[in-house]
């Protein structure tokens, strides 16, 4: 469930090494081929640039500010589970949407829950599981405990597995995550509750969403602007 990359440590590499990059040219001698593309494509990332300035953790956060701009799946007053939240940048936007930290003394307030197997920074609004495996089910078990209700209103899913470099393997762990949330569903999500989860497509992409098909009203395949276009990424909002 970890990250492929700890976002937010990305970010500060980028910006961090922004003037280096573009004041002497024997920094870029002293990386490597690898180590300057890595770096020359974050800083050329409007993303990874929108993030830093406007505080997000990680800027897949524009990933779930688009999908929810068009879909509407976070409200006021919404309890909602992230997983595989680390670093937060999904539990940053969705405490602004649903209004779990209550700064609008006008709205309903929301509740978000997080859970990484790696531990994440505190965030105001936001209950972090910390160095916890949303498939195991005992966190499963707690997170219950936790919600109010035990119920959900959404599950939102950016969690992926360490990537193994091969491909057809790395598919088949990140579909068998989404599956684990299908059934984490059936027992937190409320009727009418919405399912939003990242894959990287494959063969067995058509197994999950046959699945997300049997138990949601409507399933929905989207690829926010924020994704790589060269990455395989992909969304199911169901």
């Amino acid at each position: 469930m970890a990250r492929i990359a700890a976002c937010s440590a990305v970010m500060a590499k980028a910006f961090n090494h922004w003037r280096m990059l573009h004041t002497t040219a024997k920094c870029g001698k002293a990386k490597t081929g690898a180590e300057h593309r890595w770096l020359a494509r974050q800083l050329k990332d409007p993303f990874v640039k929108a993030a830093h300035e406007q505080n997000y953790r990680c800027r897949s956060a524009f990933k779930l500010l688009e999908i929810d701009k068009k879909h509407y799946i976070l409200c006021q007053g919404h309890i909602v589970v992230d997983c595989g939240a680390a670093p937060g940048a999904w539990s940053q936007v969705a405490v602004q949407r649903v209004n779990s930290a209550g700064l609008d003394s006008n709205a309903s307030v929301g509740f978000v829950v997080g859970v990484d197997l790696q531990r994440i920074t505190p965030l105001d609004g936001a209950f972090f599981l910390s160095n916890a495996d949303i498939t195991d089910p005992a966190t499963q078990d707690k997170i219950k405990d936790i919600l109010p209700g035990g119920m959900a209103d959404v599950i939102l899913s950016d969690m992926a597995p360490n990537a193994t470099g091969v491909r057809d393997l790395d598919h088949r762990k990140i579909v068998g995550m989404c599956l684990t949330l299908v059934d984490l569903a059936h027992s937190i999500l409320r009727p009418g509750g919405t399912l939003l989860c990242k894959l990287w497509d494959g063969s067995e992409s058509t197994v999950l969403r046959n699945k997300l098909v049997q138990c949601f009203s409507s399933v929905k395949t989207l690829k926010p602007q924020a994704s790589r276009k060269e990455s395989s990424e992909t969304f199911y909002l169901a």
